[in-house]
């Protein structure tokens, strides 16, 4: 079973370019820079799970995964079981999902900077109503991360990108959705 962990702040407009200058002089490798259409379904099995559906498309790329929160103990880090794969044909993952009993939930874009830093991943995410990062890994990889990063002072955000969504997004029919003009 694989389970992410996570943590995710807040950040302003001014704190984001410090912080990559700050994963520059750390020697963080930047892997690449993605432009994301996110699909989350509900539903059925995955209401009793506390769990989602997500279909991510980047470019001519789409990830399907399967997501349930884990209860932690820990407010400020986020674990859940994942698992995701590439599928092939859009179209018929959005139909095999809507067949078995799922509906579309919440829609949101995201432009997403990726940074392998040490032992976790960090991630600089814009959208439409904020500009966010996570750190991924191990938690104790994510707290000497913070230090060495510089950002011990930053207040976790607890809540995930469809519940932002489903706050500061809007309502089209029975989805939220948040995407950029």
């Amino acid at each position: 079973m694989a389970i992410e962990t996570e943590k995710k702040y807040r950040l302003d407009k001014q704190r984001r370019p410090k912080i990559i200058a700050k994963l520059k002089q750390l020697g963080a490798e930047f892997l690449r820079e993605d432009f994301e259409e996110n699909y989350l379904h509900r539903g059925n099995l995955l209401e009793e799970r506390n769990a989602i559906l997500r279909l991510r498309k980047i470019g001519e790329t789409a990830i399907l995964t399967y997501k349930e929160r884990l209860k932690n103990g820990d407010d400020d880090f986020k674990q859940k079981i994942e698992f995701e794969t590439e599928v092939a044909d859009v179209a018929a993952t959005e139909n095999i999902i809507e067949k078995l009993g799922y509906r579309l939930n919440v829609v949101y874009e995201k432009r997403r900077q990726v940074w392998h830093f040490d032992k976790v991943e960090v991630v600089m995410d814009d959208l439409p109503f904020g500009l966010y990062m996570e750190i991924e890994g191990e938690i104790d990889d994510i707290n000497e991360a913070e230090k060495l990063l510089e950002i011990e002072d930053l207040e976790p955000e607890p809540r995930g990108y469809p519940r932002l969504t489903a706050k500061l997004g809007k309502q089209k029919g029975n989805v939220f959705e948040a995407r950029f003009d």
